[in-house]
C-alpha cells in the first residue's frame, strides 16, 4: 500500500473530511503549557529505573513506583530490590517500602481496593501486597509456575464487587491469569503462538498489554512488533488468538484502548506512535511522524478522547491532540536529560508523571485546557475514527482488487504468450509445408 497511486486515493478519500476538520480545530482555543512541580528521586545510592508507575484511583497523589535495571545481567551486585509507595504532595521520603524478592518491571493499583498491589518480577514471579500488612508481598507465585522471563505488565480484571484476578505478560511468550486469593499456580494459561499449537519456541514474547471488560478479548503487545489479539477465555477449541495487527518493527511498548471508543487502541513502538481499529487488521488508521528517538511508553487522556500522550529516549513528553494536528504535538516538554519509561496521568489534579532512566520520577502540572472536554469533542473524535476505519477499508479493498488485477492479467499475458507460441509453430509449419509443395513443384516440372 506504499505505491503513489494508493497515496493518491487516500488523500482523495480525506478530502471530502476537511471541513470537519476545520471545525475540529476550533476545539481548544487556549494555549497548553506545563508546570513541573515535584521531583520523586530513587533514594538508594545505585539508581535504577522507574519502569513502572501506578496512581492509586482512590487518592491521585499516591503514585506507585517499581524500580529495576532492565540491561541484562548489568545489575549492579549492591543494587536493591525495593519499590515504594510516594505521596506527591510530600517527596522528602516514600511512605511504604515494597519489599519483592525480585526487582519489580511493573506494579498495578486493585481498581477496588486502594491498599491492594499486583506487581511483576525480573525473576518471572507474580506478587501481590496489602499495604496494610507491611512491606512484604502476602503471596508469591511458585517459580515452578511462574513465567521463565520478567514480567512486563500486569493488569486487574474488574469486576462489580471484589478484583481477585489479574493477567501478567512475559517475553517468554506467555500470558497466565492468576487469582490473587490462590497463586501457587495460574488458573489459565496461554502461548502466544500465532500457528494456534502453543508451541513456546514459536511465541511472541509479550511486552504490553491491555484488556477491556465490555468486551471478550483483550490485547497483547509484542517484542516483535505485533499486536495479538486474544480471546479472554484462553482456551481451546476455540482458537484463543482472535487476530493479528502488523505495523511496527519493534517492540510496542504500550498499548491502551482508547476510554471512550476501546474499538480504537494505541501503540507506542520504534519511532512512532500509532491508532488502530478493531475493524481493520492490515494496517492503523492514524500515525504520528517518525521522531529521531526512540518512544518508550505512552497513554490516553482520561478525560479527552483525542488526546494521548509519549514519552522519549531524549527525555521529551509530547502531548498529541488529532483533533488539531496529527503531524506535530499540541505540546512538547523536555522533562529531563535521560530517557523517560514509564508515564501514567491522573486527571483530577491535571497531574502526569514520568519516571526516568536513573530513578527519578517527575511530576507535572498541566494546564486545564488539556484535561478539558472541548465543546463536540466526543462527536468529532468518533467521526475521526468511524471515517479513518472506513477510509482504511476503502484503502485496503482497492488495494486487494489491484493485486487481483495485475494477477489476472499476469496470466492472461502469460496465456496470451501461450497463443502467440501456438500461433508461431502454426505458421511455421504452414511455412513448411508450402516450402515443400513449392519444392515438390518444381521437382514435377524439371521432370517434365
Amino acid at each position: 500500500m506504499n505505491t503513489d497511486l494508493v497515496k493518491r486515493d487516500k488523500v482523495e478519500a480525506g478530502a471530502c473530511s476537511s471541513s470537519r476538520y476545520d471545525k475540529a480545530k476550533s476545539v481548544v482555543t487556549m494555549s497548553s503549557s506545563v508546570l513541573s512541580v515535584r521531583t520523586i528521586r530513587d533514594p538508594n545510592k545505585e539508581k535504577r529505573t522507574a519502569t513502572g508507575l501506578s496512581l492509586n484511583p482512590f487518592n491521585g497523589h499516591k503514585v506507585a513506583v517499581a524500580y529495576s535495571c532492565l540491561g541484562f545481567q548489568r545489575a549492579h551486585k549492591n543494587m536493591s530490590f525495593d519499590s515504594y509507595i510516594w505521596n506527591t504532595e510530600n517527596s522528602s521520603k516514600p511512605e511504604i517500602t515494597l519489599n519483592p524478592v525480585s526487582p519489580l518491571i511493573c506494579l498495578e493499583y486493585n481498581p477496588k481496593n486502594m491498599h491492594i498491589l499486583v506487581g511483576g518480577s525480573y525473576n518471572g514471579q507474580i506478587g501481590y501486597w496489602d499495604t496494610r500488612s507491611g512491606s512484604k508481598p502476602v503471596q508469591m507465585s511458585a517459580t515452578e509456575h511462574s513465567h521463565r522471563d520478567p514480567v512486563y505488565k500486569v493488569i486487574w480484571l474488574q469486576s462489580r464487587r471484589i478484583c481477585t484476578e489479574t493477567f501478567s505478560a512475559s517475553t517468554d511468550g506467555q500470558v497466565l491469569l492468576w487469582d490473587i486469593r490462590k497463586m501457587s499456580e495460574p488458573n489459565k494459561r496461554l502461548v502466544l503462538d500465532p500457528s494456534g499449537k502453543g508451541d513456546r519456541n514459536n511465541a511472541l514474547g509479550a511486552v504490553s498489554m491491555d484488556f477491556e471488560n465490555t468486551m471478550d478479548k483483550f490485547l497483547v503487545g509484542t517484542e516483535q512488533g505485533v499486536v495479538v489479539s486474544c480471546s479472554r477465555k484462553l482456551e481451546t477449541p476455540n482458537k484463543p488468538i482472535v487476530r493479528t495487527y502488523h505495523g511496527h518493527r519493534g517492540p510496542i511498548y504500550a498499548l491502551q484502548r482508547n476510554p471512550f471508543y476501546p474499538k480504537n487502541f494505541l501503540t507506542v513502538a520504534d519511532f512512532t506512535a500509532r491508532i488502530w481499529s478493531e475493524e481493520v487488521s492490515d494496517s492503523s488508521i492514524m500515525t504520528t511522524k517518525n521522531h529521531k528517538t526512540s518512544l518508550l511508553d505512552g497513554c490516553w487522556s482520561p478525560v479527552r478522547p483525542a488526546v494521548f500522550f509519549t514519552v522519549k529516549m531524549d527525555g521529551t513528553l509530547d502531548v498529541w491532540d488529532f483533533l488539531l494536528n496529527r503531524k506535530d504535538p499540541a505540546l512538547s516538554f523536555k522533562v529531563c536529560d535521560e530517557a523517560l519509561y514509564s508515564i501514567r496521568v491522573e486527571k483530577n489534579n491535571h497531574l502526569v508523571c514520568c519516571g526516568s532512566q536513573l530513578g527519578t520520577v517527575k511530576v507535572l502540572r498541566m494546564s486545564p485546557n488539556l484535561f478539558s472536554l472541548g465543546k463536540d469533542e466526543m462527536v468529532l473524535a468518533s467521526e475521526v475514527f468511524e471515517r479513518e476505519t472506513r477510509r482504511e477499508k476503502l484503502l485496503q479493498s482497492k488495494y486487494r482488487e489491484r493485486n487481483e488485477m495485475k494477477q489476472s492479467c499476469s496470466k492472461e499475458d502469460e496465456g496470451g504468450e501461450e497463443d502467440k507460441d501456438e500461433m508461431m509453430a502454426r505458421v511455421e509449419r504452414e511455412f513448411f509445408e508450402i516450402v515443400e509443395l513449392e519444392k515438390k513443384k518444381m521437382e514435377d516440372e524439371m521432370q517434365d
